[in-house]
């Protein structure tokens, strides 16, 4: 009786096995999880701005001050093509070292250092959250 029961509780138990859905994971999936774990960087993607001396990344969620620095100048140098005004903002994939901004200065609350330009991407152009003054 207790190998009956024994029996069918592997049955079933391998049956269930064989019927897991396999989801496939995209290779930008893959690249971005094995940057975030292996160096500290973080794989981030938003819009790119820099005007009047100010970078800023723009996120689905928060916006982040970006450093200043080489990298910034480079990724400004790739973005240019995309855009037709200096206030466009370009869609980027960038890998980056986020940190607080220190206390007492103005600006977003984090701070992006640019250490990887993953992706430069033409803007949408039916995209429609732009307003336009015009006199």
């Amino acid at each position: 009786m207790k190998k009956t029961k024994l029996i069918i509780i592997l049955c079933l138990a391998l049956a269930a096995c064989k019927n897991e859905a396999r989801t496939e994971v995209s290779l930008e999936e893959n690249r971005a999880k094995s940057y975030d774990a292996n160096d500290g960087f973080i794989t981030m993607k938003g819009d790119f701005i820099y005007y009047a001396d100010a970078a800023v990344l723009q996120t689905q969620n928060e916006i982040y001050g970006v450093v200043i620095d080489d990298n910034m100048h480079q990724l400004e140098e790739q973005v240019k093509p995309f855009k037709k005004e200096p206030t466009d903002m370009v869609p980027v994939t960038l890998r980056v070292k986020k940190f607080e901004k220190p206390k007492g200065e103005e600006g977003w609350q984090y701070r992006l250092e640019i250490k990887e330009i993953l992706k430069v991407e033409a803007p949408n152009p039916n995209k429609e959250d732009i307003i336009k003054l015009a006199n």
